[in-house]
């Protein structure tokens, strides 16, 4: 079996799952650090490997453009490309035609797209995001969907909806590769029947190795991407991983957790760090604030973290403010072991049976802590 169930929360649909890929066992529910660019920024292999981190994401798109798949087939493929032995997922690189292209197409063969980076025309087709993905060593692939933003009529999702599931047969057939493993992705906008009949007609093909929940966290509430997430629970296979995409504070994930998720990736983290924005127990803190200039404290002083360890809340706002590079790299460090733990947590406490007891007490703590929050500017 690639996925195992080990065990499911009694108060609530959190689940303990072993998923098994070419390059290793991943204990879920888990978080994948993104690694855009064949590197989680900042982070050399070694820290995440040090930090927990068992899985992360590269990103068909990109990869695509620069330095190109067959260059990276060339130098051994995606792992030793970029020095990872662990297990990679990526993504189709839909998502990023639709959001970073200067102008995209979409058609039954495929979407034809420029490149963000010069202008150049490209077709990119189910059978082109599954060649990518194999020539680079997915060890998890995804479908090639169209992403829709929020919001958008319900006859233009129904339609999309369509195109979506015929893409994914078509992934399905040009997979030559059977060690990889195939992710199909359920669209359908924040129209609970849509997404339903993407399910199942998705299920019908009957052959993918999990399912994703696609197209959410595009700017809608959170409210409707939560009750999105709770529904599919009702229908979504319980013997298949099931991945949440780009979906990453840390509330949802706990909630979503809670709702029978398994696999979560976003950029959060990493993108938040850069900018000074920082995660603590006790919710989240924006290290630039001046009341941190003479604050000899660590980030976190729960946290077990080398930033935490080692430097001052001062240290680290005179390193933002400074622009120095360290800034982002010690952030980084933060944010990601940050995320990595909770969730570690989070399969403790599924294990020892009592998931809803730590949801509860994770709100308590970001609710009643006193943290300096970021602009919203």
């Amino acid at each position: 079996m690639t996925f195992q169930l080990l065990q499911k929360d009694p108060n609530t649909q959190a689940r303990l799952g072993l998923l098994q890929t070419p390059h290793g066992m991943i204990e879920t529910p888990i978080f994948m650090p993104v690694g855009t660019h064949a590197t989680v920024k900042g982070m050399r292999v070694d820290e995440l490997k040090g930090m927990g981190a068992q899985i992360i994401l590269g990103n068909t798109y990109h990869l695509y453009l620069r330095p190109g798949h067959q260059l990276i087939r060339e130098l051994g493929g995606l792992h030793r490309f970029m020095n990872w032995s662990g297990p990679i997922l990526t993504d189709s690189g839909g998502y990023q035609v639709f959001s970073l292209s200067k102008m995209c197409k979409v058609s039954n063969e495929g979407v034809t797209f420029q490149s963000h980076l010069d202008g150049s025309s490209h077709l990119l087709t189910p059978e082109l995001a599954i060649q990518i993905q194999e020539t680079l060593g997915s060890d998890i692939m995804m479908v090639l969907d169209e992403c829709l933003p929020y919001p958008v009529e319900k006859s233009q999702v129904a339609k999309s909806l369509d195109l979506t599931v015929a893409w994914a047969k078509r992934c399905l057939q040009a997979k030559t590769n059977p060690d990889n493993l195939l992710f199909a992705i359920v669209q359908g906008g924040v129209f609970p029947d849509l997404r339903q009949e993407c399910f199942s007609k998705l299920r019908e093909i009957d052959s993918f190795n999990g399912f994703a929940l696609g197209g959410l966290s595009v700017g809608e509430p959170m409210e409707l991407a939560y009750e999105i997430v709770e529904r599919a629970n009702s229908y979504l296979p319980s013997e298949k991983p099931r991945y949440l995409m780009g979906v990453g504070m840390p509330e949802d994930l706990i909630t979503c957790i809670g709702h029978g998720i398994d696999m979560f990736d976003c950029v959060v983290p990493t993108r938040s760090a850069r900018h000074g924005l920082l995660f603590t127990t006790h919710g989240r803190l924006y290290i630039q604030h001046a009341q941190f200039t003479r604050d000899g404290r660590p980030i976190d002083e729960k946290c077990a973290c080398y930033t935490c360890q080692k430097y001052s809340r001062a240290y680290l706002r005179h390193l933002s403010l400074s622009k120095e590079i360290l800034s982002a790299i010690l952030n980084t460090i933060h944010n990601l072991h940050y995320f990595l733990n909770l969730l570690g947590e989070a399969r403790f406490a599924i294990r020892e049976g009592n998931f809803s007891s730590f949801q509860k007490e994770f709100f308590k703590q970001i609710q009643e802590g006193e943290v300096s929050v970021a602009p919203k500017n």
